[in-house]
């Protein structure tokens, strides 16, 4: 069964068209989307993590209060640089906002992306030593994370506070949250250590290597190499994966002043980033019965057990909640997605 959520980097600027203008109304409306989506039925309500820029940067605080408002829908990140986090702190508002959220809290991690700040990690106290890498200490600080969060004994305890020797944990704890960690994979080889270590898998609009062959299809070839390395390790529970996509169905003179020129945009792209070529997935754009018969044929997506869909959050809630309404009606179907309030007590 196919599961579909939102995807928003929260953007906000004090420009003209933007309905997005200031911080406030960024996380504002990033709740209300989350309520409005999980009227439509669909399944999730994920953030992207960027710091220093005019996007959502301190998830915790914004996915206890969704998960405050909400009853049902996935709620989580995709995903949070941990080269920033201190991972015993980062446990503790983890298990908070899963505890409020009722245990809906899927997270998503990685070693972080190109930023505009230089060394940024940095200035936040966190300096790989002399032999290791920001990438090394971003993969340290995941296995305390995940340790800390599974309940395991961190910080020797103080006989004199405590009357006994041993090990304390972080509080809270939320049970089964350490099951619902994601790790954002950007090539082949970092699925195979995800599957490895036993972390979902996220894969987004970009990888960060080419092989000539299109996004979709290596996107693919990589959830398998995940799925392979997951069932090699033994893990004994089934795996998930989710891909991200950017769908903008066309349907009104305000769609087409926004999106109807962006030609080049329907086929991959190719750069070099982070030190690597790189290859950028398609966006579909277009009449909603073109696009749901060009979705039905993405290797990725089919590969997939969950679609993230990003949204373009500047516009506002209203737009994008029709936006995900024509998708949910005209689109999703083809992928072989139904509404959440048609499977409940099915």
């Amino acid at each position: 069964m196919k599961r579909i959520g939102f995807l928003s980097f929260g953007h906000w600027q004090a420009a003209p068209w933007s309905r997005t203008r200031t911080a406030a109304e960024a996380h504002q409306q990033t709740i209300e989307l989350a309520e409005a989506t999980e009227a439509l039925g669909f399944d999730g309500a994920f953030v992207r993590v960027h710091h220093f820029a005019r996007q959502l940067a301190s998830p915790f605080p914004l996915l206890a209060a969704i998960g405050a408002r909400t009853q049902r829908i996935e709620i989580g990140t995709a995903v949070i640089d941990m080269r920033y986090e201190n991972p015993l702190y980062m446990a503790e508002d983890a298990a908070a906002a899963d505890l409020i959220a009722g245990g809906r809290l899927q997270l998503g991690i990685s070693r972080g992306s190109p930023e505009p700040a230089l060394n940024g990690a940095h200035a936040f106290g966190y300096v790989p030593a002399e032999d290791s890498s920001d990438a090394d200490l971003a993969r340290q600080k995941t296995g305390l994370f995940r340790a800390a969060i599974a309940g395991a004994g961190v910080v020797e305890a103080d006989p004199a506070m405590t009357g006994s020797d041993g090990l304390l944990a972080i509080q809270p704890h939320s049970p089964g949250l350490d099951k619902r960690i994601w790790w954002g994979s950007g090539n082949r080889e970092s699925a195979r250590w995800t599957g490895e270590q036993g972390m979902n898998l996220m894969s987004s609009t970009l990888l960060l290597e080419d092989t000539g062959v299109p996004f979709d299809e290596l996107q693919a070839e990589q959830i398998a190499i995940f799925r392979e390395a997951w069932a090699a390790a033994g893990w004994s529970r089934e795996p998930r994966v989710s891909v991200s996509r950017s769908v903008i169905p066309i349907i009104s003179d305000e769609d087409r002043a926004y999106f109807g020129g962006r030609g080049g945009e329907d086929r991959d792209q190719l750069g070099y980033l982070d030190g690597a070529f790189a290859r950028f997935g398609r966006s579909y754009t277009g009449e909603p019965d073109v696009i749901a018969e060009e979705i039905a044929r993405d290797a990725a997506v089919q590969a997939a057990d969950t679609l993230l869909l990003t949204v373009p959050n500047q516009l506002g809630v209203e737009y994008n909640a029709r936006m995900l309404e024509t998708i949910a009606r005209e689109i999703a179907p083809a992928i072989g997605w139904h509404p959440a309030t048609e499977r409940i007590g099915a």
